[in-house]
């Protein structure tokens, strides 16, 4: 493996290597291609902050940042092209803490941002961690950076983190004096992207990949608009986002017990025939015949008005509670800002004009730097790579059909499950959301499961998950490799995973 890394080294002056960083502040002293390191010092246990621009809130199971252990922080600013600032940060543990391992954390949206809040959780587990801002600053939906910078949109869509990785295995190697021996990449949303699409880019880059959400197929934008154009089409085909809980109910009442369980999500909603029909008003919660077609449309999916081609999936039954995203009273500032200013090239462009027939072409070549579609996954896995990818069926941002549409192709590319099962496993999440959030089981341990396939060879044949309705777990159930579901073994708490078992149904 040593072998694959090889070529980093000679990115780092050999005088470097006999410092064997015996001071964090010693890599100041490091020269690699168009970068200019900015910091190198250390910070003791729980002493870091994030800078006051940092806009970003602790999630449930991040480290706090008080519990941060010590570490060597190291900036840098890399400029590959002309019109490139990307900065990045990589903290390294103290050599007796060092696990041997690097992991590149991945971004969300619009990126902007290293993303400190998620560098925590791989710190504490002896990891050399990294992130990076992609290329430019700013909140999550600010996709202003794009206009009239070409070189920022590449940034954003695949060099950044792939500069970052180059430069964090140099830094890494003149720290320890060694290489890391396994890389990792953890991300969803664009994280799940970034990482799924630096591996069909630069397939050495990492040996075990988690792609969580992948925004990979930059279509989800028409999605988003086929949504917001049917619910603003006219006054009466707006659905009220008070509507959006009563609607779920009604899917629940008709679905759930589908499974074997009735628990208040629904373990495959591809299997739930909900017809919205039944809803037509004769009540209080009750839907108008115009609000009826708005919501078979926001389930159905993308379809160009002349060829018919589906375009791209639409929401699944079970996640209507999360609906306000998307069919709220105006559309997403983090999908408007990204067609404006990264396809349209115009700040004022109104989304009411997007064509789904004579628009596709221009979408598809202004966001070539960011589609992650590519199948051919055979360099990665040709190394040992192993990918691990998970999508909430209540996904409310990105339609989770995307991704089994993803894994589909890259079984039919690379010639059969089998072929596949040993290097890639997608957990479809029952009831969650984008990322986290939602009514299903959204916490789990993706890491030691890539772990222990990577450097064990032990591929993850289930995935526990947890729920916690305030701060107290409540339930735990097997997130099953797709295309297998967890279904009941028939006795004991339906809260407990020990009584489910991973089938094809």
């Amino acid at each position: 493996m040593l072998a694959r890394y090889a070529f980093l080294i000679a990115a780092v002056p050999l005088a470097t290597h006999g410092i064997a960083a015996s001071t964090c502040d010693s890599l100041l002293k490091l020269s690699l291609p168009q970068t200019t390191i900015t910091m190198a010092a250390p910070v003791t246990a729980g002493a870091f902050a994030p800078p006051a621009s940092f806009s970003l809130a602790l999630q449930p199971g991040d480290v706090a940042y008080k519990d941060f252990p010590a570490f060597c922080r190291v900036a840098a600013t890399m400029r590959p092209s002309s019109d490139s600032e990307i900065k990045m940060e990589l903290w390294l543990p103290p050599l007796d803490k060092w696990n041997g391992k690097f992991m590149a954390i991945g971004n969300g949206g619009q990126a902007g941002q290293i993303y400190y809040h998620k560098m925590g959780q791989p710190l504490t587990m002896g990891y050399a961690v990294a992130s990076t801002d992609t290329g430019h600053e700013g909140k999550g939906d600010d996709g202003s950076y794009a206009l009239g910078h070409p070189e920022k949109v590449i940034d954003f869509g695949y060099r950044a983190v792939h500069e970052m990785v180059l430069k964090s295995k140099a830094i890494v190697a003149g720290y320890y004096s060694r290489n890391a021996k396994y890389s990792y990449w953890n991300g969803c949303s664009t994280g799940g992207r970034q990482g799924l699409e630096d591996i069909q880019r630069y397939p050495g880059d990492f040996d075990g990949v988690i792609a969580g959400a992948p925004a990979i197929n930059p279509r989800q934008a028409a999605q988003i608009l086929w949504v917001a154009q049917t619910v603003h089409k006219d006054e009466a085909s707006f659905v009220p986002p008070a509507k959006f809980p009563v609607i779920q109910k009604a899917v629940l009442n008709t679905c759930d017990a589908k499974d074997g369980v009735k628990d208040g999500v629904l373990e495959d909603p591809t299997l739930c025939k909900f017809d919205p029909g039944v809803m037509l008003c004769k009540g209080a919660d009750c839907l108008t015949a115009a609000q009826v077609d708005s919501v078979r449309k926001i389930y159905s999916p993308v379809m160009n008005p002349r060829t018919k081609e589906r375009i791209f999936p639409g929401f699944e039954p079970g996640s209507e509670k999360g609906w306000g995203f998307a069919a709220s009273a105006k559309p997403p500032e983090l999908t408007l800002t990204g067609l404006r200013n990264g396809v349209f090239k115009d700040p004022n462009w109104d989304y009411k004009t997007f064509n789904f027939d004579s628009d596709l072409a221009l979408l598809d070549r202004e966001t070539e730097a960011r589609n992650g579609m590519s199948t051919n996954l055979k360099p990665f896995f040709g190394h040992g790579g192993k990918l691990i990818q998970y999508h909430g069926w209540s996904d409310n941002l990105i339609a989770p059909g995307n991704s089994v549409n993803y894994y589909k192709s890259v079984v039919d590319t690379l010639g059969g499950a089998a072929k596949v099962n040993d290097s890639y496993r997608l957990f479809m999440v029952p009831g969650m959301r984008h990322c986290r959030g939602g009514d299903g089981t959204d916490r789990f341990d993706p890491i030691t499961a890539l772990e222990h396939w990577v450097e064990k060879s032990k591929a993850p044949e289930s995935i526990q998950a947890s729920r916690y309705i305030d701060s107290k777990m409540d339930r735990t159930r097997p997130l099953c490799p797709y295309p297998q579901v967890a279904v009941y073994k028939g006795a004991g708490s339906t809260d407990d995973a020990a009584n489910f078992a991973c089938k094809v149904r």
